[in-house]
């Protein structure tokens, strides 16, 4: 086993197991963790092997991260609860605000200890953006519109993932549901100022986050750049927001990070405007190309961040708890 700081770089693999050229990528100095598809998943026997192998490569583990946030957005699906979307939640959240918060911590419990018992170390969730109605992309992947459901929703969930011992993302700072463009496809631009934007920052305020994944999305009137290359922003979120947890770049092989230039120019951008990992996913040229020519300075304080949500060793899944969630699931989708 290498024994290696964790990198600036969370990258991707092609299948369903380790191949030669996986296992040399992940060894490089630069990698620092490992985001996860559909693609990698085909029953819990096999994404248990393939964590324990990419966990055995190097010391400190290389930390394991998947979107799996329920309804539209969830890679393991055959072996998994089928969770709900959020916004069943919210829509829960209308009529009994205390059932909706327990249910939101339960199947945050599930959420995480299905994951966890394969291997997994954190997803990339909950989504903090308000359901303001013209994101299809966004849609009802977000709780609700109203910010106060949203925060105390999200903060209901994070709670149960937290019971399993798995960290939170919180995305896509300071938030994509205002505008119609998808940024995997186009770069959004949200015409709004800071100040209309403040129903958006409530969550962010209000809530304790392990990590934060900013928007592809330019926000004119604050800065000409999209947030995650924005120092404007990340810095917002620092100082103002008191956030020392981790800041994900979202993919840097979307087209809202186009903006930035080719895929090292794209690394230079958001490193310095102050991400602590970068994704790049479904482009191994890129992540060949980045490898082998982006020489980012090394930056303890940033690989201890990252190292911060690797859950804890030794954890057991509370049966009671994740009959709690199966039950939470089972009722909304009744």
């Amino acid at each position: 086993m290498n024994s290696l700081p964790l990198g600036p770089l969370m990258i991707d693999i092609a299948g369903l197991e380790l191949s030669a050229l996986d296992r040399e990528r992940l060894v490089h100095p630069l990698a620092g963790g490992v985001i996860l598809f559909a693609r990698n998943y085909r029953d819990t026997a096999q994404l248990t092997a393939l964590c324990a192998a990419i966990h055995a490569l190097r010391s400190p583990a290389l930390p394991i991260a998947i979107d799996h946030e329920g309804g539209r957005v969830q890679r393991c699906r055959a072996g998994f609860t089928h969770v709900p979307p959020m916004r069943r939640l919210g829509e829960l959240w209308d009529s009994d605000r205390a059932a909706a918060r327990q249910a939101a911590t339960d199947i945050g419990y599930l959420l995480a200890a299905e994951l966890r018992a394969c291997g997994v170390d954190f997803s990339f969730t909950p989504v903090l953006d308000l359901d303001w109605g013209p994101s299809g992309v966004i849609g009802d992947r977000a709780f609700h519109k109203n910010p106060d459901a949203v925060a105390e929703l999200a903060g209901a969930l994070i709670e149960g993932l937290s019971a399993a011992g798995m960290g939170c993302c919180g995305k896509h700072f300071p938030g994509h549901g205002w505008v119609a463009a998808d940024s995997h496809l186009a770069i959004p631009v949200d015409e709004r100022s800071l100040a209309e934007m403040e129903a958006d920052l409530t969550p962010y305020r209000r809530l304790k986050l392990d990590a934060v994944m900013p928007a592809h999305v330019i926000y004119p009137q604050v800065d000409a750049r999209p947030a995650g290359f924005s120092p404007v922003w990340l810095e917002k979120l620092r100082k103002e927001f008191a956030f020392d947890g981790v800041i994900f770049s979202d993919d840097l092989s979307m087209e809202g990070a186009a903006f930035a230039g080719d895929m090292v120019q794209r690394a230079d951008a958001a490193w310095s405007a102050g991400c602590d990992v970068l994704l790049i996913c479904n482009a191994p040229d890129a992540v060949a190309t980045v490898l082998e020519h982006w020489q980012p300075a090394a930056d303890p304080l940033r690989a201890a961040r990252l190292a911060r949500l690797s859950p804890p060793a030794g954890w057991q899944q509370d049966v009671a708890r994740y009959a709690a969630g199966r039950a939470a699931v089972e009722s909304l989708v009744a």
